[in-house]
């Protein structure tokens, strides 16, 4: 088979994309009210104007409760119209648009929200300083029920594609999990019982809006932790996905927001940084005990190719690969090894007009220096810290 163009057209189920660059979601933190700003249209319109296929709102939660915090949009029937003058502006820039789905779970800060969080036991979360509830089964109907409502609420809003978050040890990750699932009902023990609600979600998603508009989902390869999801449980539960036949393509992703989220970044892990947006005692505590939250790992390009290999080798599904695509080279690494489609966040958030100056000379380097400052930004306005971008194109 011929290797495509990553600057060539590509299908998406239903959606057909003018290039196999994705803007992998990243939260924003512009959306006051819980509902989509100008401001939040302006961060998805200038990469769509800078070149991608397709840019990703993250985080759309299914729920109140399903916010990591209630700086976070929800999904209902007030955030439609919002959620329509973003899709009509990428639209305009020649880009398509997907809504990130998902429900926090155990990373839910249920203080901020002012909702009951979900875990799937007991679960204390030191940021909201609250114990998430142990989901019942009605709980997870619901949920479930939730991400169906979720995706119309997106299809009536204009966007093209949903991707389900199944990853980061948020709720349907959690339950994945054999560390933070200690279940022993019929949604613990072992895989094929811990991933009902994963596979739940994204048959509720797909039986609502499939054909209609691209379904994706974020998948964890790895949590990057002692007794987490491992490589192999990952992969089967990818093709469990795979036969289920609700899917589209599958991000592949890794790490855990709640105990190893520098396994999904790479790079410097910005413990100072993290620690002086958060009142005493969790400043001191961030400054203390942060190489233990914070573990660096060194960045290389396409960091996760090894891993995403295993399932590409595995899967006929189409697969986007994340993690250090910045260039060329790794993107028609990608090309070569069989990923249909490359995801990228830091790059794009340093220079939204990136896609368009590798198109024109594939030479081009992005400046992230992947510092990873811009992670603790996420708690105020996210951005770049190095380019101030993205707030205007270069």
């Amino acid at each position: 088979m011929p290797v495509p163009d990553v600057f060539s057209p590509a299908k998406l189920g239903p959606i057909t994309l003018r290039n196999r660059i994705i803007k992998a979601a990243t939260f924003e933190n512009r959306t006051p009210g819980a509902l989509a700003s100008d401001d939040l249209i302006e961060y998805h319109r200038l990469p769509a104007a800078g070149g991608v296929g397709m840019t990703t709102v993250a985080y759309c939660a299914v729920s109140q409760g399903g916010r990591t915090s209630d700086d976070g949009l929800w999904m209902r029937p007030e955030a439609v119209a919002g959620l329509r003058r973003l899709t009509d502006a990428v639209h305009a820039e020649g880009a398509l648009v997907s809504a990130q789905i998902g429900h926090a779970g155990p990373v839910a800060d249920a203080r901020s929200n002012k909702a009951r969080a979900l875990a799937p036991v007991r679960f204390f979360n030191p940021i909201g300083m609250r114990f998430a509830k142990k989901a019942t089964r009605d709980d997870i109907d619901q949920v479930i029920a939730q991400h169906a409502d979720a995706a119309r609420y997106a299809l009536d809003a204009g966007f093209d594609a949903v991707e389900i978050h199944l990853g980061h040890n948020y709720l349907a990750s959690s339950f994945l999990s054999p560390l933070i699932n200690r279940r022993s009902d019929e949604f613990g023990g072992s895989l094929a019982n811990r991933a009902k609600v994963a596979r739940g979600i994204v048959q509720a998603v797909h039986q609502t809006v499939g054909g209609q508009m691209a379904v994706t989902a974020k998948l964890n390869m790895s949590d990057g932790v002692r007794g987490g999801i491992s490589l192999d449980e990952s992969l089967t539960t990818a093709k469990w996905l795979q036969d289920d036949g609700g899917l589209d393509a599958l991000e592949l992703t890794a790490g855990s927001s709640l105990v190893n989220p520098m396994y999904l970044f790479r790079g410097h892990a910005p413990i100072k940084e993290f620690a002086s947006v958060f009142p005493p005692p969790l400043s001191w505590g961030m400054r203390m005990t942060g190489k233990k939250f914070l573990r660096e790992y060194p960045y290389t390009d396409a960091y996760l190719l090894e891993q995403a290999r295993l399932f590409r080798a595995e899967l006929s599904l189409p697969l986007i690969l994340l993690g250090g695509i910045t260039n060329r080279e790794t993107m028609d690494q990608a090309m070569a090894e069989g990923f249909e489609f490359v995801a990228m966040a830091r790059a794009l958030l340093a220079e939204p007009d990136l896609i368009n100056r590798i198109a024109a000379e594939p030479a081009t380097r992005s400046e992230c220096i992947h510092c990873n400052q811009c992670m603790p930004t996420i708690y105020k306005r996210t951005h770049c810290v190095v380019t101030g971008a993205p707030d205007s194109l270069h």
